[in-house]
């Protein structure tokens, strides 16, 4: 019997390509010398090389000549001194999260997969019982709405970026908080919101959780960026800690992508925060069983260098001056490329620059100065003017500045 001869997919439509790795590919495909990418989302040194923090070398050095070296499985819920290690960073080590063992943790596959996974376990487990929606910034990270989507959590926005101000729209969160059902998920980005830039003061997260308190709402933080934000690891921290330590049942995606430039190494972690050691109990056992389901085990190599890192002090003081050097060199570019605005007397308001934070400036570029930046200048950027801070440096920042120029007054 002859097998059909039309597929059963062929109602299947093809899917758009991915906006940001299609903007990649035709940066490598631009043949001009000029060319400057600032789409990327990783960190770049001074002369547009990716960086192996000094630290990392060191610790993959000790991984590599560890005469107990292999290549097993690790258990299911990953390293264990790489989770314990990493929920000290998160909450801090005197925290009573940690002190009274109520943070269940597991490796996962970078901050992705941390998010992937409690999103997972959120639309599994976490009691909706008028099919409340998670909610995220208006704008976010673009993989948010598909993660949330593909796990069957329904999704909705709330206000953050204020194109008049260029700054956070704290009014309009705020009203959205209150008027989202109660017992909603709120995801928020702990710090170096991406992709505006910009974090809601100390005074202003007292008062978001103040709102999620009175609401219910259950919050669940993206941390991609500690340490790398403001150089100060503690610093990055607090917005997690401050919930934490007022109480809140919470969830927490966690990365090293950035901080310690394991961008391919994909090491992360998920931290479910509750109030017993019993409760936590029950949900890392099911956490478990979801990534068995998924990965069987995470892999072993990045969080063999990261636990090297985070538990070693000599090291760890050594990132620590090596997330200075990071998050100094773009605040360095931060400052340039403000200034050469100012010098060149570019029409509008560009303070916003040097008062963001983290990787990511959110412009206020508008499409049609985007697309003359790409087809005039062969500079790479995302339609929405977001710019990776990390693609300037001392080369390429003066010339970004006078095409900036150049768009803004029509010329």
């Amino acid at each position: 019997m002859a097998p059909p001869s039309i597929s059963s997919f062929e109602a299947l439509p093809l899917a758009p390509k991915d906006p940001l790795f299609g903007l990649i590919a035709a940066y490598k495909a631009d043949t001009d010398p000029k060319k400057v990418d600032l789409g990327v989302g990783a960190y770049r040194d001074d002369n547009a090389k990716p960086w192996i923090l000094p630290v990392v070398r060191r610790a993959e050095e000790r991984v590599n000549t560890d005469p107990a070296l292999n290549h097993e499985y690790l258990p299911i819920a990953g390293l264990g001194t790489f989770t314990s290690a990493s929920a000290k960073l998160m909450f801090g080590a005197e925290s009573p999260v940690i002190k009274e063992s109520r943070a269940a943790s597991i490796q996962t596959i970078s901050g992705t997969g941390a998010v992937h996974l409690g999103g997972l376990f959120l639309a599994k487990y976490f009691p909706r019982p008028e099919n409340q929606k998670l909610y995220f910034s208006n704008p976010t990270w673009a993989n948010h709405g598909q993660i949330f989507g593909n796990v069957g959590l329904p999704t909705g926005t709330y206000p953050y970026w204020d194109p008049t101000t260029k700054g956070l729209n704290f009014t309009g969160l705020i009203e959205a908080l209150k008027a989202a059902p109660e017992g909603s998920i709120i995801l928020l980005h702990a710090c170096a919101h991406n992709p505006t830039g910009v974090d809601p003061t100390r005074e202003q997260w007292m008062k978001i959780a103040e709102i999620v308190a009175q609401k219910k709402h259950f919050p669940f933080f993206d941390c991609a960026y500690q340490g790398f934000a403001s150089g100060d690891l503690e610093n990055d921290a607090w917005a997690v800690r401050y919930f934490a330590e007022a109480g809140f049942e919470m969830c927490v995606a966690q990365s090293y992508a950035k901080n310690l430039g394991l961008y391919g190494q994909r090491a992360g972690c998920f931290h479910f925060v509750t109030h017993t050691e019993e409760a936590k109990a029950r949900i890392l056992s099911q956490l478990e069983i979801l990534q068995r389901s998924e990965i069987s085990n995470p892999p072993a190599y990045g969080a063999k260098v990261a636990s090297t890192v985070l538990n070693n002090e000599a090291l760890f003081r050594e990132w620590e001056d090596n997330l200075r050097t990071m998050s100094g060199r773009i605040i360095a570019m931060r400052r340039r490329l403000y200034n050469k605005l100012v010098e060149l007397g570019t029409p509008g308001d560009w303070t916003h620059i040097t008062k963001q934070i983290g990787m990511f400036s959110f412009t206020g570029l508008t499409e049609p100065q985007v697309r003359r930046l790409k087809e005039e200048f062969h500079i790479y950027l995302t339609n929405n003017g977001r710019i990776s801070m990390a693609g300037l440096n001392t080369r390429n920042v003066d010339y970004f500045a006078e095409a900036m120029d150049s768009v803004v007054q029509g010329v």
